[in-house]
């Protein structure tokens, strides 16, 4: 599945990117994040339980820089275990804009396996689009308290 949209921002790239670059920030932006581990600069660790009907499902997801040109583009690729599924993300960020205003343009490659990923498309899809608005408003959310941070100094 693939999903991709722009997000505009109140705030300089480089506050956009301070946050999208930074493993720990974006850990928080995920929902259902219950445990995370920076293991190097390119490579950390999740434990997310995602929202899926009762109960949700667990996975443990690492995470792996692929390319930085800061502060206008960065990719990554997740790769999930949970039980019932597999999950392999391919994400890009791009970022364009002058002043206090950044346009970023983001998508995401979504494959996901096992008896989970038989749910289908249909299925999947609005559950995948709800949890990228919440990513992206939880995003938007983190800037303006980083630009803020950024002003009082």
């Amino acid at each position: 599945m693939n999903v991709n949209g722009t997000k505009e921002l109140e705030a300089s790239r480089e506050v956009v990117w301070s946050v999208i670059n930074d493993p720990a920030q974006m850990a928080g932006l995920m929902p259902g994040v219950e445990g995370f581990e920076i293991k190097d600069e390119r490579h950390w660790q999740a434990k997310v339980k995602v929202p899926l009907g009762l109960g949700g499902l667990k996975m443990t997801i690492d995470f792996e820089k692929l390319e930085e040109r800061p502060p206008e583009f960065a990719s990554m690729n997740a790769k999930g275990k949970g039980v019932g599924a597999l999950m392999n993300m391919t994400t890009s960020f791009a970022l364009s804009g002058e002043g206090d205003h950044t346009s970023m343009a983001w998508a995401a490659d979504v494959k996901i396996a096992g008896p989970v990923g038989s749910m289908g498309q249909r299925v999947l899809q609005p559950i995948i689009n709800q949890q990228v608005e919440n990513v992206l408003t939880a995003l938007e959310v983190k800037v303006a308290e980083a630009r803020a941070a950024a002003e009082a100094t």
